[in-house]
Order: C-alpha cells, then structure tokens, then sequence
C-alpha cells in the first residue's frame, strides 16, 4: 500500500533578514562663524549702498525750475572743515570790508546731467558770515582756470550746455566780502562747457 505523501513543515522560526546596525547619532556640527574680514566688509558694502542712495535721492530733488529728473553724473564733496584761504585771488564781485574770521567752501558739489549738458549744483557752507556769493570756475583740458559765472548766495545751481571732445574741470567756490574766496575740491567730465 501506499502511503500518501506529507508535505514537510517545519515548525523552527524563520530567520530575518540581518539588520545593519545604526549609525550613532552624532550631534549637529555649530554653524561655522564668519570670517571677521567678510563681516567688515559686509558693513563697508552697506555704508556704501546707503551713501550711494542717499546721492540719488538728494539728487532726483527736484526744485521749481527742474525740467526732468536728471541722473548724477559725477560727485565731488568739499572737506567739511573751514579753511582760511588768504593767498587766495578775490573776484571783480568781492568788496573791501572787515575781515572774514571764518570761511568754508561749498559742499556735495554735484553735476546733474540734462539735455544739453549739465546742471552744477552744490550746499551753501556752513560759515555764512560775510558770504557774498560763488565763483564757477572751469579749466577745459586742463588749462588755466577760467570764470564762467559769479552766482548770488541764494543761488546754488548753475546750468552749462556740453559740445563734444576734452575734458573739463570745475571749481565752485565761496566769496566773502573781504575778498577771501574758499574753493570747493575739483572735479573732471568730459567733453566742453560753456
């Protein structure tokens, strides 16, 4: 006789799959500090960027006889301390009177450009005593210093149109009226201005 057949269990437990073990928990890496060179000079970008808007917002100012809102095209800005400028050569403008103790050039002398050139546009000094107006001085391509205009106290803009080729320098400076006159720091565009 036959006997059937049995399947075969078993009744042992089955092996897992081998586990890998766990890494061990390390704890998190501090952040790494700035270098203290690339902080400082995070602070200079941002005193820059602040200066540079501040340019641009007093410069889009705009007053009464503003035509458009001309872009800065260069800055020059006069020391902050007064001078006493004695060799200095006074203007037909000037008077003979009582000594000036203080004087000071103007200041954030900025050129502004426009359609046909550029609008010149600086701060009254601080030392208005004896203040009698500007001088505007130009030196085209480097030559000697010519008098374009000699403006009242109460102006502090003067407009001048561009032909092409050279370099021209400015010079604003402050008159008194015992003929000191206190030159503002010079700066350089290119091109001619009348």
């Amino acid at each position: 006789m036959r006997v059937p057949a049995v399947p075969v269990t078993s009744s042992a437990p089955r092996a897992a799959a081998p586990v890998a073990p766990a890494a061990p928990v390390r704890p998190a890496a501090p952040a790494a500090k700035p270098q203290q060179g690339a902080s400082s000079r995070v602070v200079m970008a941002v005193i820059v960027g602040v200066a540079l808007l501040a340019l641009v917002v007093w410069s889009q100012s705009s007053t009464k006889d503003d035509d458009a809102s001309p872009m800065p095209t260069a800055t020059a800005t006069a020391d902050a301390t007064p001078t006493s400028d004695a060799s200095a050569t006074p203007t037909e403008s000037a008077t003979s009177g009582a000594a000036v103790e203080t004087i000071e050039a103007p200041g954030k002398f900025v050129a502004l450009s426009t359609s046909a050139g550029v609008k010149l546009r600086w701060f009254a000094p601080t030392a208005t005593e004896g203040l009698t107006g500007y001088l505007v001085e130009i030196a085209p391509d480097a030559k000697e210093w010519q008098s374009v205009a000699t403006v009242p106290v109460d102006q502090t803009t003067l407009e001048m149109t561009k032909s092409e080729g050279g370099w021209t320098q400015f010079r604003v400076s402050s008159v008194y009226s015992d003929g000191q006159v206190a030159p503002a720091k010079i700066f350089g565009l290119p091109g001619q201005y009348k």
